[in-house]
């Protein structure tokens, strides 16, 4: 028995994709159709918005790791998601372009795009009623995206 020859700078002959149709009782569901910024920059609010096919989501991965499992539950919040993007595009499409595009061209790092983040996260309230919060931050303390004037400085761990 022979092990396999491993290869290094080729690319696989196989397509990385499994061109394996789902199974017809899996419903079908398109893929968001946005890059990473877009999906960064609306991360929080897609957390709030989807929060219960999430949760369900996470449960079934919970009692069962296998891919087929929870496939049901991902599509629910692929779904969710879908819709929310929808709503972001119809309402605040102007404000969350310059917030992602922002992210895109600060290597995605959430802070220095603040400014142009406030006018997103404003419409997002007005128009949809959905809030930014962090998970796990500071109960009594400003968030770090409502600071007016962050202090950026190295942590020492």
């Amino acid at each position: 028995m022979s092990s396999p020859q491993v290869v290094t700078g080729q690319t696989p002959s196989k397509p990385l994709d499994d061109p394996t149709p789902m199974p017809a009782h899996i419903p079908k569901v398109k893929e968001l159709g946005v890059t990473s910024g877009p999906l960064k920059s609306a991360a929080f609010f897609i957390g709030a918005y989807c929060k219960e096919y999430n949760e369900d989501f996470m449960l079934c991965k919970a009692e069962d790791r296998s891919p087929e499992h929870c496939l049901a539950e991902g599509r629910k919040v692929t779904r969710c998601a879908q819709d929310l993007i929808s709503k972001m595009r119809e309402n605040c499409f102007a404000e969350w372009n310059k917030h992602w595009d922002c992210l895109e061209n600060h290597n995605q790092e959430y802070y220095r795009c603040r400014e142009v983040e406030r006018p997103l996260n404003k419409c997002m309230f007005e128009k949809l009623g959905l809030m930014k919060t962090i998970p796990g931050a500071p109960e009594g303390e400003v968030p770090i995206h409502e600071k007016l004037n962050p202090i950026h400085k190295r942590q020492q761990k």
